[in-house]
């Protein structure tokens, strides 16, 4: 119990310290200008941790409706988008290899591999076509 509840802070802190030093919550307020609304993000961000810890944890299950897994896929993806725009932005990933593979007059090219890939991929894991 004790390694349990170890694990979780380590990775709860870990994610604590990946959204402070990338600055989502700000950069988001920033970006869709509603400064006024921050509190609201971080207030969503907790509490959505926390309903779905304990939904994990004490193994609730809800009688939605079968397009409801739509809705929970599209805000786990634009918040998974969200982590990884931001720590693209943070380390100029995409940039550096442009320029290091010499591609930089077929970035929108990369960039649409990129996410293509990724969507295909997560479709292909979300059906379960390869297991």
């Amino acid at each position: 119990m004790i390694i349990g509840i170890g694990g979780g802070l380590a990775v709860g802190s870990g994610m604590v310290a990946f959204l402070v030093v990338l600055d989502v919550i700000p950069r988001l307020a920033q970006t869709t200008k509603s400064y006024g609304c921050i509190r609201y993000y971080e207030g969503a961000v907790v509490l959505g941790s926390l309903f779905f810890t304990f939904t994990d944890f004490f193994d609730w299950h809800y009688a939605l409706f079968p397009m409801s897994a739509a809705l929970f896929g599209a805000f786990a993806g634009c918040f998974v988008g969200m982590l990884a725009a931001a720590l693209t932005e943070v380390i100029n990933v995409l940039p550096i290899l442009a320029k290091r593979i010499g591609m930089e007059t077929y970035m929108i090219w990369l960039l649409m591999s990129m996410i293509f890939g990724k969507v295909i991929g997560s479709i292909i894991d979300w059906l379960g076509v390869l297991g």
